[in-house]
């Protein structure tokens, strides 16, 4: 089946969205009605407790799942009703996706695992372009001059930067981020939230599911949900500056030294 796009100026778009399971006699209502429009450029989290729906809603935005009921398209694909080969197809074409484990692979180097989704890719990519943008990949995280070290010899930061340089590499009209700062002290969240501002500041369309207020601060748009249902959806007002917040920082780490 060929997949057309209807034109279209958001890139994701719910409407009436519901999800349940059935566990034996018991339907488990996850997402109720939820409707949104996620234009091209934005960065949005999604908050809520555990049960609130948000990693339901993630997976099927992720196309890892579909909906029960409602529509949903994805860069002007109705991708609510495929199946699971197409899906798959979507994911690897139209998502890149970044996760609190950084999922790379131990015995490659950054490099290597950089390239790995391109094999997968339907539109096969010429092994001497595989190695350009996996490189062009590594430039825009800071990572280039690593681009021959394997995972044990990076930091934790360094490898989710090498993740999310991953899941760049086939020009996704979207990057999803599930708990990205998760395994990260507080310093290196910040550094990993200053990456995805640039790459946002750079016209990356940004989704990312956190728990953390201090991290959703960063982005330019919260969603909390609540019992599967939207709660509020507004901008974030102050919002956070990962470049500032290093410099103040350091500052402090320099003035104890100096104490």
């Amino acid at each position: 089946m060929i997949l057309s796009a209807v034109p279209t100026n958001v890139v994701i778009q719910l409407a009436d969205i519901h999800k349940t399971y059935h566990t034996g006699e018991v339907d488990v209502h996850a997402v109720r009605g939820v409707s949104l429009d996620i234009a091209p450029g934005e960065f949005v989290a999604i908050m809520g407790s555990s049960g609130s729906g948000k990693s339901t809603l993630m997976n099927m935005i992720g196309c890892l799942d579909r909906p029960t009921s409602g529509s949903y398209f994805l860069d002007g694909i109705d991708v609510s009703t495929l199946d699971r080969e197409q899906r798959a197809k979507i994911r690897n074409d139209k998502i890149g996706f970044v996760f609190q484990g950084f999922n790379l692979l131990s015995r490659t180097t950054a490099q290597e695992n950089v390239e790995m989704p391109m094999l997968y890719n339907r539109h096969r990519v010429p092994a001497h372009e595989q190695s350009t943008r996996a490189i062009r990949s590594l430039e825009l995280v800071g990572l280039a001059d690593r681009a021959d070290h394997k995972p044990n010899q990076l930091s934790g930061g360094q490898q989710q930067r090498v993740a999310i340089a991953r899941a760049l590499v086939n020009q996704p009209s979207l990057l999803l981020a599930d708990e990205p700062t998760g395994n990260l002290d507080s310093q290196t969240s910040i550094e990993i939230m200053g990456v995805f501002q640039k790459l946002n500041d750079a016209g990356i369309t940004i989704v990312m599911v956190t728990h953390e207020l201090d991290v959703a601060r960063y982005t330019k748009r919260m969603i909390i949900l609540r019992d599967g249902k939207i709660l509020t959806d507004e901008r974030v007002s102050a919002r956070s500056n990962a470049e500032e917040e290093l410099k103040k920082l350091r500052r402090a780490q320099e003035a104890v030294k100096l104490a």
